[in-house]
């Protein structure tokens, strides 16, 4: 991962083509950034324009002057969506506010009358809606028709049964799904997004800056903005310095967007659409570079994020998981609906029974059905998230996702910070002949510090932090103070360069420019010949094969001038020098690689650095690289400097360089462009690295790796890591992540290296096999019975059993399977991805299902022989008899099928174990209380139990040996991919 957008400097070399900025003011200079120029297209699509119409509350119209009026009003005859123009000074006005900030005491009272800064859709879903929402799921609504049918038939007891059944389903999913929420929204608490707002304790108070709850912040409030935040609400800019937002969230567009405020009318701007208004910055933006100061005009509801997305913006498409149990599940739900009409038809032609047996063709409708499987899914979701939040410090804001951890088998990420420190050292510093020069870092550091001071910047980056530091040890800062610091163009990702303009001593009307950052972009900014171009690239190239990270220092002198400095003055400039900086590997990523290859995690480095430098790293902690594969290449792609070196991969041009490409290849983002969806996803398959990555490439490897089967997830801390983390089954960030990666990520690490994501997938892989526990016990019990009861109805001159008691079998079992929430999966659970592969799970429950029917009619024969010569009422006692072989199968098939190859031999844990023995004691007990009457159930003979315990016995032997046969006839699938992967990791 990188501290700074991927575009920076931190890249390494690479051509750009230089960009515009807005101006940035002679510091210090009175007037607030005079002349900007800054065009911005207004390229919104008519469904974004239509979708974001007016929608400001009548309380926030008042609080900005009136309906119609303030940021997000119209003026007089525009067209839709052309919002009214206010200078600063006239908007302050409207909103009873100013430069220095609201008073405390106005902010709690505007807090109080607009309500919180928070999207209606991540408010607080009301229970009875919740339990509503609960009946949508696809077993709750078949059981509520089941339930209905009953109903109509006048079959009161079992339609009771089947509601009373429902309604403690979403009763439990309900309760469930609420403690889950406010656990996440405790845990969300944790990582809350704030900004920082200027306000005033009283009115005769100085203004002071402090972090806020982004939901505290009210119309009138004045925000600070700077790199990787998230525009909290819409707001009109009143000073930028290199200010460019990111808009894709609302408008669509990838390339930033300068914002500056916009003190004159434009006339190219009157029929201009809001997104167009260099002025105005939307909720759903984020400051990709530069600073600023803006005032909100618009929160919560009233934003024209709100009204856009709805919400909708939230939502993700089913992962891998979801989609394996949906399409199970609905195959279930298909063979459940035809059992009644298949149950109804049998007996008729058979028995010439007629509509008497539609209570028990409904009753085994629903004893298919894993009506728990809402409840247990849950359960055991938000058990391992708030586990995961107390131990490891990790937090899922969104539940599935822990699904998803335990099956993903592929994670990226970048190197920086992960694999590597997150701040990398200066190696040297050498002028144009190779010559180490004490002057290079000398004038590297004037740029940084002074970009730094002058750029309202929040913070170094990673890289300046190096050089400052290196600086600081060479005892270079006698000479750096005695500049004087003049104005700054902070760096962009278009231009890939920063600029401080300071003045020398001694050298009264001279301004001297100071410019640093990619090797390419830098020298197309000095006054070289082609040749000594060329040379210096070649000279930039060997350093960066052989892992560097690489600065170019360039400078100019121009005569000292009032007017703002611009990116055209970046020009004639003096080459300097070259500062090399390598990385230094984290302490714990070599052995967290191992750890996670072991459990059948393949890493892939996904970053914008040079190959050489990502080769080398990678190399060092053992990630899957040849030798001398960082280097095998020459310099393929011609005009991009280097942009092919250290890369086989990286050396031919089109898509037959694809056939190259062997496992421990570095792959470069100029061939990336070259591939074809599927050309590509078969090249992300094979590839360890891909270095030159811009955020689109990022998100359409991610992508390919999803298409071709893989369920990927992506670490990622900065802007530019948004479409990754979206693109992925599961987006990762760590706590310190920049504002809006946060928000876009699922998973939020405590920590900032590749051992919390290890306890992460751990923690996803328990719940995720106690749930895939539940489906095949569940689900091969429930097919066992009703194959059961069908042949038996067909068989026997009565139902095998009342409806009344397949359904207080089936709560029985239900509150039972409660406890494969808490259960403790086996260790061969948590050595590979949790992948339910649908093929292979029907045939685990179809085969196991027919051996627990056999069981069930070998209990006929022992109810025949126990009750041929036995008193009293035949019928209940078989009722009984059967209702008792059930409970104590299910109870065996808890135990002995749970998860893993040696589980039956070791003992089951504490939960299940409780919850099994307690089925058995009700399934032997109930027909003897006063209950078993009432349900057609009498006491059985003493035989009975002992022939049971025969065919109980003869059943756990038979249920043992078929889970040996099913595990030797389909073995996991890991060891294979384990050892492959230990084998390329060794290469």
């Amino acid at each position: 991962m990188n501290s700074v957008p991927e575009g920076s400097a931190a890249a390494g070399p690479g051509r750009a083509d230089p960009g515009t900025s807005a101006s940035v003011t002679p510091f210090p200079s009175v007037t607030p950034f005079p002349g900007v120029d800054a065009s911005v297209s207004a390229s919104v699509p008519e469904s974004v324009s239509g979708a974001v119409a007016e929608s400001v509350p009548e309380s926030v119209q008042e609080a900005v002057g009136g309906a119609g009026s303030g940021a997000l009003g119209r003026s007089p005859g525009a067209g839709p969506g052309a919002p009214q123009w206010k200078t600063s000074l006239e908007i302050l006005r409207s909103l009873d506010s100013g430069p220095r900030g609201l008073v405390e005491a106005r902010a709690e009272e505007r807090l109080a009358r607009f309500g919180e800064n928070v999207l209606p859709a991540w408010r607080p879903v009301p229970w009875p809606r919740r339990f509503v929402r609960s009946l949508r799921d696809p077993f709750t609504s078949v059981l509520l028709c089941l339930g209905l049918v009953s109903a109509v038939v006048s079959a009161w007891g079992t339609a009771c049964v089947i509601l009373a059944l429902v309604a403690v389903s979403c009763l439990l999913r309900s309760a469930e799904e609420h403690r889950a929420d406010r656990s996440t929204a405790a845990l969300r608490d944790l990582v809350a997004t704030t900004a920082t707002v200027v306000r005033r304790v009283s009115p005769d108070a100085a203004p002071l800056e402090r972090e806020v709850p982004v939901a505290d912040l009210v119309p009138g409030d004045v925000i600070r903005l700077g790199p990787g935040d998230l525009v909290p609400a819409d707001v009109q800019v009143l000073r930028a310095g290199g200010l460019t937002v990111h808009q894709s969230a609302l408008t669509g567009e990838s390339a930033p967007v300068a914002k500056h405020p916009l003190d004159t009318p434009d006339p190219a701007l009157a029929g201009a659409g809001p997104f167009a208004q260099p002025q105005l910055c939307f909720q759903g933006s984020s400051v990709t570079s530069g600073s600023g100061t803006a005032v909100i005009v618009a929160t919560g509801g009233a934003t024209r994020f709100a009204a856009a997305h709805d919400g909708r913006a939230r939502q993700r498409g089913a992962s891998a998981f979801d989609r394996s149990v949906q399409g199970i599940s609905w195959t279930l739900i298909r063979f459940m609906l035809l059992t009644p009409p298949l149950v109804l038809m049998a007996n008729a032609a058979l028995r010439g029974r007629g509509l008497e047996t539609l209570p028990f063709a409904v009753a085994v409708a629903v004893g298919l059905t894993p009506e728990m499987l809402p409840v247990i899914v849950t359960t055991a979701l938000a058990r391992g998230a708030s586990r995961l939040a107390r131990t490891s410090g990790v937090i899922v804001k969104r539940l599935p996702a822990l699904h998803d951890l335990g099956a993903v088998d592929v994670l990226c990420l970048d190197k920086t910070g992960t694999l590597t420190e997150d701040r990398p050292v200066v190696a040297a510093a050498v002028d144009g002949a190779d010559r180490p020069d004490p002057e290079v870092l000398r004038w590297a550091a004037l740029s940084a510090l002074w970009t730094l001071q002058l750029a309202e910047l929040p913070a170094p980056d990673a890289l300046d932090e190096a050089v400052l530091d290196a600086a600081e040890e060479a005892e270079g800062w006698g000479a750096c103070a005695a500049y004087e610091g003049v104005a700054a163009l902070p760096f962009d990702p278009v231009r890939r360069v920063a600029t401080a303009v300071v003045r020398r001593p001694g050298r009264l009307g001279v301004h001297t420019l100071v410019t640093k950052g990619a090797v390419e972009a830098v020298l197309e900014r000095c006054a070289l010949g082609g040749d000594e171009r060329e040379r210096l690239l070649a000279l930039a190239d060997r350093k960066a094969e052989s892992g560097l990270r690489l600065l170019a220092v360039a400078r100019a002198d121009r005569p000292a001038r009032p007017g703002a400095y611009t990116p055209a003055d970046e020009r004639g400039l003096t080459f300097v020098g070259l500062v090399a900086l390598r990385d230094v590997p984290a302490p714990s990523a070599a052995e967290a690689l191992g750890v996670l290859a072991r459990r059948g995690v393949t890493v892939k480095v996904l970053t914008g650095d040079h190959p050489g430098t990502a080769a080398r790293a990678c190399a060092d902690l053992g990630l899957g690289l040849r030798t001398g594969a960082g280097t095998s290449a020459g310099t393929g792609a011609g005009t991009d400097g280097a942009a092919g070196s250290g890369s086989k991969a990286g050396s031919g041009t089109g898509a037959d360089a694809g056939t190259a490409i062997e496992y421990g290849d570095v792959v470069t983002a100029e061939l990336v462009d070259t591939l074809s969806d599927a050309e590509l996803a078969r090249v992300a398959d094979r590839t360890t690295v891909f270095a030159r990555c811009t955020p689109e490439h990022k998100a359409r490897i991610v992508s390919a790796l999803r298409a071709a089967g893989h369920t990927t997830g992506f670490l990622g801390d900065g802007v530019n890591d948004l479409p990754a983390l979206h693109a992925a089954d599961v987006g990762i960030c760590p706590r310190n992540a920049v504002d809006v990666a946060r928000e876009a990520a699922d998973v939020v690490l405590a920590e900032k290296d590749l051992t919390a994501i290890d306890r992460a997938v751990l923690a996803g892989r328990h719940s995720s096999g106690n749930i895939a526990t539940y489906l095949r016990i569940t689900l091969s019990s429930n097919l066992g019975n009703v194959i059961a009861m069908l042949t038996a109805g067909l068989m026997l001159p009565f139902l095998p059993m009342l409806p009344a008691q397949v359904l207080v079998q089936n709560l029985c079992f239900d509150a039972a399977q409660l406890a494969f929430a808490f259960d403790r999966p086996a260790a061969s659970a948590l050595r590979r991805p949790a992948v339910l592969r649908s093929r292979d799970f029907l045939r685990f429950i179809t085969g196991f299902g027919l051996l627990n029917a056999a069981a069930d009619l070998a209990t006929f024969g022992v109810l025949a022989l126990a009750l041929h010569n036995a008193a009293g009422d035949g019928e209940a006692a078989f009722h009984a008899g059967w209702f008792t072989e059930n409970l104590l199968t299910q109870a065996l098939v808890m135990v002995l099928l749970r998860t893993g190859r040696s589980a039956a031999e070791r003992r089951a844990g504490g939960p299940l174990r409780a919850a099994a023995a307690g089925l058995a004691v009700v399934g032997v007990l109930l027909p003897l209380t006063p209950v078993g009457p009432l349900l057609g159930m009498s006491a059985l003979p003493p035989l009975y139990y002992l022939l049971l315990g025969s065919v109980l016995g003869l059943y756990t032997v038979g249920l043992t040996a078929a889970r040996r046969r099913y595990e030797r006839r389909h073995p996991a699938d890991d060891e294979s991919g384990r050892d492959l992967r230990k084998t390329d990791a060794g290469r």
